[in-house]
């Protein structure tokens, strides 16, 4: 395995960007990374004061993205940075990456993947032309729980997977507050910057691959109701959608950001013909499993009984309670260790493979495309071709 840090450099994430920040904290929290450069902003003066506020070198303080991937390119193996992380909004990821990747750079893009349906097909090319890894940041596949209902599911012992609800409610654009410099707001409200989709596109696509991820299974049709709630909005801000899965299961998504007084408490519950499971991130750390004839089970984190992919991505004792961040985290280090056994000659294990890419970005575009058809659609049930 290569004996260093990856070098990680960042596409946005300067000042007004609270992903920015989460990024990179959940890159340094193992140790196997450290940001060497970045082009924080599309204004050079501001991402001169990012980059030293953060105590980076000022001659790999970029003042724009093709300037830092044409220079980095120009660097030793051992002196570029390996990866780049793309934390902007929608519309400026496909450009980003394709650069990136077109230079010898594994990619590592916040979701959802591009800015429509298209340009996600082109970067799927791209990626697997380029050999490179390329991590989706959907971050809540990256709980141990999490990974550990998967594998439940897949080992069959729930039988045959018969219906799924998965929620995501929140309450931040309860009122028109792009109408007060809320930069956040402000740019997933645009369609010139979000895409098609608000709610849907936002948070909707975290629920529907966590669904996807869980059961194993893809949504074949889909059927939906999307709204916009607050006057003056120009995207959805609430919805819900039927879902019918390629084995015959049924569904219901719910994804609304104008559910006031809630915040980001996520939830899956998923049934077969012998048993069903529950998790939800208020309480990330715990797995509920159901039976018909016995009581329910909590499994929980950190415990020996677990399996290696979810063991794998625990950091601390059982009882010491692990949560987003250590979930995102989770995704950077098997991206990094993957990287590292690429580089090293070495074949990355399994457990280290289990993190979102290009397939999951292209299944999210085509669920946002999808959606907004069918809810702008007298037809309804619309099929995920």
């Amino acid at each position: 395995m290569l004996n260093r840090k990856l070098k990680m450099g960042m596409i946005g994430g300067g000042p007004g960007s609270f992903i920015g920040a989460i990024h990179r904290m959940a890159a340094n929290l193992d140790g196997e990374i450290e940001l060497v450069c970045g082009a924080f902003s599309s204004d050079p003066e501001r991402s001169k004061e990012t980059g030293a506020s953060l105590q980076l070198d000022r001659e790999r303080v970029y003042g724009s993205y093709k300037e830092m991937i044409r220079m980095e390119a120009e660097l030793s193996f051992n002196e570029r940075m390996d990866f780049v992380s793309i934390v902007t909004p929608n519309h400026l990821h496909f450009e980003p990456a394709k650069l990136a990747l077109e230079n010898g750079f594994h990619v590592v893009l916040d979701k959802p993947m591009t800015f429509n349906l298209t340009e996600a097909k082109e970067l799927k090319t791209i990626v697997e032309k380029s050999e490179k890894f390329f991590c989706l940041t959907h971050t809540y596949t990256g709980y141990p729980m999490i990974k550990e209902a998967r594998q439940q599911v897949l080992s069959g012992k729930f039988g045959k997977i018969r219906k799924i609800f998965v929620e995501y409610p929140q309450g931040w654009l309860s009122s028109f507050v792009e109408s007060t410099g809320n930069k956040q707001a402000d740019w997933r409200t645009d369609p010139s910057k979000s895409g098609v989709a608000g709610a849907m596109g936002d948070i909707g696509t975290h629920a529907f691959n966590l669904v996807e991820y869980v059961s194993g299974l893809q949504v074949t049709k889909l059927c939906a109701d999307i709204n916009i709630v607050v006057e003056g909005r120009k995207l959805d801000d609430d919805g819900a959608v039927l879902l019918q899965f390629n084995n015959g299961a049924s569904g219901v998504l719910i994804a609304t950001q104008v559910a006031a007084g809630e915040d980001n408490n996520i939830k899956i519950r998923l049934y077969g013909e012998k048993g069903g499971l529950e998790w939800r991130q208020q309480d990330a750390n715990s797995l509920l499993i159901k039976w018909p004839d016995k009581p329910s089970e909590i499994w929980r984190a950190g415990e020996n009984y677990l399996s290696s992919f979810a063991k794998h991505n625990c950091r601390t004792p059982a009882g010491h309670p692990e949560g987003y961040l250590e979930a995102f985290a989770n995704h950077y280090r098997n991206f990094a260790l993957c990287i590292k056994a690429q580089v090293s000659g070495d074949k990355p294990k399994e457990e280290w493979l289990d993190f979102p890419g290009i397939e999951e970005g292209v299944r999210g575009m085509l669920f946002i495309d999808k959606v907004i058809e069918s809810g702008r659609s007298e037809k309804k049930w619309i099929e995920l071709e």
